[in-house]
């Protein structure tokens, strides 16, 4: 059985250790002055090279040659996610006064210490306050929090911190080279991406691929981590800002087809995102872009990642529509409010409805409601929001209509009808215009087969010949003004 790429290359002394030279050349510099510590507690996150440093030292401070392979009677490694208990720990104590057999030290190296119970790190903080001369205690863990300030205190703190991309590929560059492996530059990139800092995953990743083909390629990487294409994530951005809703469900689809998770696609989205927002100066941040970006991040947490992933989606294309329209409709409402002549050949008649057409837009969302008691639409969504935020999603984005004691929503996508017409979801729906307004309605959901897509500049064009109430509802379903 081969050897794992991970274990054939692993540091052998501390000057091979990459990327953590702020704790090697410490660490060096005492061994050479002969002033090491009783105890070193080495934290950070995994893969970065804590058990490795923590195995060299342990052997350099003996000046023993580093074996790997083997094993060394005064050499003694603890794993405390199996020994956590205060037995093994009282059991360590009593053997920590008996001298090294052949060593000049007896080192305990103990990982995971923070998987120790309570009485066990009892039990170790008084061999840490007191330790024999010849006793060297070298804590790791990747949870550095759930270590006791009291035994953190009785040593020296080392904090590993994630290997830089640019380090991690030039070294995966000279295990390739050492291995014969034959793999593309931006292969490698993607392959030090995914390991997130750790030299472990990184070189296990290799390790797995490297049978794949004569020549790795990039595709060959996304295919075994499960990454979407750059090209189709880039597609599904896009189609948020032309608002296409069709489009992002169709790339969505083809993406889930190639067996690529919901909440991969999350994550990779979001890191885009992010890097536009924070890279580049000049680009305007809006508000519908911090709350995509929000959403995405809680994907991984929810139940249905896809549908909470197209909600998040959906959501973000239609707020971003209703930013040109409130703009052409603020043009609209100052010429009217600053125009105190009317232009050539335009009759009275005409001025005065263009003038009285941003009042009637803005009530005519409360002349819709109004007509259950006076409830509010807005109202019972911000109560589904409280408790159900992903039917919150699909809710807010279907037309309501109201007629004395029957609610009817009208839904755009078959997907979101389905949803809502689930009798779970129907029920949630009625207490809550129940709890919110008094009222108990009957409620049915409709698909509109005829949803007319306008951008702004067909608004405006729609404005400059006869813009009028009806025109709006006509393009948008229904007309709302926020004051």
């Amino acid at each position: 059985m081969g050897k794992a790429l991970y274990r054939k290359h692993r540091p052998k002394k501390l000057s091979e250790v990459v990327g953590q030279e702020h704790i090697t050349d410490t660490l060096g510099r005492a061994l050479k002055n002969q002033t090491v510590s009783h105890a070193y507690l080495l934290t950070g996150p995994r893969g970065t090279g804590k058990t490795s440093v923590a195995r060299i030292l342990a052997y350099e401070v003996n000046s023993l040659p580093y074996d790997e392979e083997g094993t060394h009677m005064d050499i003694i490694e603890i794993d405390a996610a199996s020994n956590r208990r205060i037995d093994e720990i009282r059991e360590l104590k009593e053997r920590v006064n008996i001298a090294p057999t052949s060593a000049k030290y007896k080192v305990y190296i103990i990982d995971e210490v923070h998987m120790l119970t309570k009485e066990a790190f009892n039990a170790l903080l008084k061999t840490l306050e007191e330790p024999p001369e010849h006793a060297i205690f070298i804590l790791a863990t990747t949870e550095s929090h759930k270590v006791p300030e009291t035994i953190v205190s009785r040593t020296q703190r080392f904090t590993f911190k994630p290997v830089e991309t640019n380090k991690v590929v030039n070294h995966l560059k000279s295990i390739a080279k050492a291995e014969k492996i034959v793999i593309e530059d931006g292969a490698l990139e993607l392959v030090a991406k995914f390991g997130e800092g750790s030299f472990r995953d990184s070189i296990s990743l290799l390790d797995q691929v490297r049978y794949t083909s004569n020549k790795i390629t990039l595709q060959d990487i996304q295919n075994a981590v499960g990454q979407a294409p750059e090209d189709i994530l880039n597609n599904v951005l896009r189609n948020v800002e032309s608002h296409n809703l069709q489009q992002i469900a169709k790339s969505l689809t083809e993406l889930r087809t190639q067996g690529i998770q919901s909440t991969q696609i999350a994550k990779q989205l979001s890191a885009k995102i992010r890097q536009r927002l924070i890279s580049d100066s000049s680009v305007i941040v809006t508000l519908s872009e911090v709350e995509l970006l929000s959403d995405l991040l809680n994907i991984s947490a929810t139940t249905e990642p896809d549908i909470a992933l197209e909600v998040a989606l959906f959501k973000t294309a239609l707020d971003k529509n209703i930013d040109p329209i409130l703009q052409t409709m603020s043009k609209t409402q100052s010429k009217a409010d600053i125009s105190t002549k009317p232009k050539k050949g335009l009759s009275s008649e005409k001025k005065a409805e263009k003038e009285s057409i941003v009042h009637d837009l803005a009530v005519s969302k409360h002349k819709e409601l109004s007509e259950l008691d006076e409830t509010s639409w807005q109202e019972v969504l911000s109560a589904i929001k409280s408790k159900y935020n992903t039917l919150y999603g699909i809710a807010r984005m279907a037309t309501p209509r109201f007629e004395k004691d029957k609610l009817t929503l009208v839904l755009n996508f078959a997907f979101h009808l389905k949803r809502l017409e689930d009798p779970k979801n129907k029920g949630y729906i009625q207490e809550l215009i129940a709890q919110t307004t008094g009222q108990n309605v009957s409620i049915e959901f409709l698909l509109d087969k005829h949803v007319i897509k306008q951008n702004s500049q067909q608004l405006e064009e729609e404005a400059s010949k006869e813009l009028n109430l009806e025109t709006i509802s006509n393009i948008f379903g229904s007309a709302e003004i926020v004051e």
